[in-house]
């Protein structure tokens, strides 16, 4: 199966790569708050808004309006007229907000490129890009298929990274005679029906307090200051450090479950209404679970798995998974075992929530 795939690298550019980076950065910005200012203004005079075509037809007189556009990238430019498009495609999908105005003042920064006549290759440890041409990256993984696009982003940090998308033939798995329910948590991340259980990294409360330290520090320095800069650098590499550990637990955990389960049922939570609640919302932020349904699903895709959601209304903990009565008792958080008042099972909370999963996902 082909799929799009995409690979990040760390890059590190000179220093007139990374002024030609910062000219790309500007010139991608203009554009693109050029263009959603015309989106507007047509949408409140007539109520319907502007295609791509219609956008990129007047790209060529703004560069002649604005000769320093012509020195960076043209494709990029084109890059940033369609991601206006695509920006407001999802938010007439209700999936996302409405597109906003990009700042100078915003510490992550990207552009986009597409590969053209052979602009973007990859030769050792050395990657080319349009404009920059090559640029010394971190080879920490072997570049598979087809170059499609890169994106060219600047953290808050202050580092640069690649993401190349490729077109990649994918294998699936082979076929496994093993299928899982899988209850997700706080104190512990995941409970599954076969008794695997694995811990919660909590990364957010593992660099709390010194994230907390390098903010106070933040605040009680001149803004825009020297010593300001630096603590904002520092709180910046500890958030850096938070999504590290979470994305490499998070990629570890879903590839273990679809290499090891030919069907795989979860639960369908309901993220966003549940960090309306005071006491749990950071927990549940911390732990991501949003993010690992994203990666579960298209693993399963691309691996010839099949992934079943139960409903997010099912009353998985109260239900005892061997005879089916409802213990409406259990809906208190503090209950973690159980006796079923039927068939005097004895429950574990998590461990028979993951069993009702697997049975009343569809």
């Amino acid at each position: 199966m082909l799929v799009h795939k995409a690979y990040k690298y760390r890059i590190y550019p000179s220093e007139s790569q990374q002024q030609l980076i910062g000219q790309m950065f500007g010139c991608c910005r203009f554009v693109f708050n050029y263009f959603l200012s015309l989106w507007n203004a047509r949408y409140e005079e007539t109520g319907n808004g502007l295609s791509y075509n219609a956008c990129a037809t007047q790209l060529p007189a703004l560069k002649g309006e604005h000769e320093w556009l012509k020195a960076v990238d043209s494709i990029a430019l084109q890059s940033a007229v369609r991601h206006v498009a695509d920006s407001f495609d999802r938010f007439f999908n209700r999936q996302n907000r409405q597109p906003r105005f990009k700042s100078r003042k915003n510490p992550v920064q990207s552009y986009t490129t597409r590969q053209t006549n052979g602009n973007i290759a990859v030769n050792g440890n050395q990657l080319k890009l349009p404009k920059l041409g090559w640029i010394r990256f971190a080879a920490s993984r072997p570049l598979e298929g087809r170059i499609l696009s890169a994106t060219v982003r600047r953290n808050a940090a202050g580092k640069f990274f690649v993401a190349i998308v490729c077109e990649v033939d994918v294998q699936p798995l082979p076929q496994a005679n093993k299928t899982v329910g899988i209850d997700l948590g706080l104190k512990e991340f995941a409970v599954c029906s076969d008794g695997f259980r694995v811990e919660n990294p909590r990364a957010f409360r593992r660099y709390e307090r010194k994230l907390a330290m390098w903010q106070r520090r933040m605040a009680r320095r001149t803004k825009d200051g020297a010593n300001w800069k630096k603590a904002k650098r520092q709180v910046a590499l500890i958030y850096e450090k938070m999504a590290h550990v979470r994305h490499d637990f998070l990629h570890k955990l879903t590839t273990k479950l679809v290499r090891e389960n030919q069907t795989i049922h979860i639960e369908g939570l309901r993220v966003e209404n549940m960090l309306q609640s005071p006491r749990l919302a950071k927990s549940i932020a911390d732990a991501s679970w949003s993010e690992f349904r994203r990666q579960i699903t298209y693993k399963s895709e691309w691996y010839g798995r099949q992934l079943k959601v139960a409903d997010s209304f099912a009353p998985t903990s109260q239900t005892c998974h061997v005879c089916g009565h409802v213990h409406p008792e259990v809906k208190n958080l503090s209950v973690r075992k159980w006796t079923c008042p039927v068939c005097q099972t004895l429950h574990d909370r998590d461990e028979n929530a993951a069993h009702n999963i697997e049975q009343m996902a569809v």
